[in-house]
């Protein structure tokens, strides 16, 4: 299939290198020149934007990182939708407000172009290991066709409802995942301060009733697992500043519906000093800093 993949950054770009290694004709696109030339080195090729990379792609794959790019992308005069063949899949992995990702869907449907919000989950890691969760919003026709091309990338797909409902899913795992990373790390500190060995503590914990997926796969004690960010001074994974702008939609979200989220209002002003403490550029895990400096 030709498809385009546009936003090129640390989900996107090993996102678009396994639909090459899955046979896809792929064309590229980022502002960043030294990730479009990674990706053409492995076979994909260049555009020198958005709309021309888009211009003959039956399936238009975009990875942003909030809504004000996705509707640059995508809406008004210049934007995708205006130029998209009514035969071309359009699939947005952003994670953004479900009400954007509503109303590029409807800007979609309404010039019969096939629209689908597919947020992820699992992290570089997963990207890089094409593992990722697919969480989808759109018709059941969006999802179907999706599916084939998803699973090049991901391992788990799931539909979660109409459009919006991607996104809707995606803020309640990611506000879930701040709350446990959080509370995975103030408890490593208590251990650690107690003199406990952290990499015991955390064997003794994911064995016991406190296990999760913080401690599982991603350990935010540094030289506790190997490969993660923790052990690599925090660099790459999932940077504190994407993890608050996930916590912001959701408390937005929150706010709209009417919905109690005191833990998830915690883990979003942590995350927030955190950032502002000079943390926003490091791996979301990074937050064990927070509680314990050597």
């Amino acid at each position: 299939m030709d498809i385009a993949f546009i936003g090129l950054g640390n989900m996107g770009s090993p996102m678009a290198s396994n639909l090459v290694k899955a046979g896809h004709n792929l064309t590229v696109f980022d502002l960043s020149e030294p990730a479009i030339s990674d990706l053409v080195a492995q076979g994909a090729k260049s555009a020198e934007s958005a709309r021309q990379a888009a211009a003959s792609a039956d399936c238009v794959i975009t990875m942003l990182p909030a809504g004000h790019h996705v509707e640059a992308v995508y809406l008004g005069d210049s934007g995708l939708l205006a130029s998209l063949s009514s035969e071309t899949l359009v699939i947005d992995s952003s994670t953004i407000a479900p009400e954007v990702a509503r109303k590029v869907a409807e800007a979609a449907v309404a010039k019969g172009i096939t629209f689908m919000d597919a947020p992820v989950s699992g992290g570089v890691g997963g990207a890089k290991a094409g593992t990722l969760t697919f969480i989808c919003g759109g018709e059941q026709k969006a999802f179907d066709r999706s599916r084939p091309i998803l699973e090049g990338m991901g391992k788990n797909i799931f539909h979660a409802g109409p459009h919006g409902a991607g996104q809707v899913a995606k803020i309640c795992n990611n506000m879930l995942l701040a709350i446990l990373m959080s509370g995975t790390s103030e408890a490593l500190a208590l251990g650690v301060k107690n003199g406990l060995d952290p990499a015991v503590l955390s064997e003794i914990m994911k064995q016991s009733s406190g296990g999760n997926w913080a401690l599982n796969v991603y350990n935010p004690w540094p030289g506790v697992m190997e490969g993660v960010p923790a052990s690599k001074g925090y660099q790459g994974g999932f940077l504190v500043d994407l993890m608050n702008k996930d916590l912001g939609l959701a408390m937005e979200n929150a706010v709209t519906n009417k919905a109690p989220v005191p833990m998830g209002a915690l883990a979003r002003n942590l995350f927030a000093l955190h950032g502002a403490q000079g943390s926003g550029g490091l791996d979301f895990s990074s937050i064990q800093r927070f509680y314990y400096q050597e």
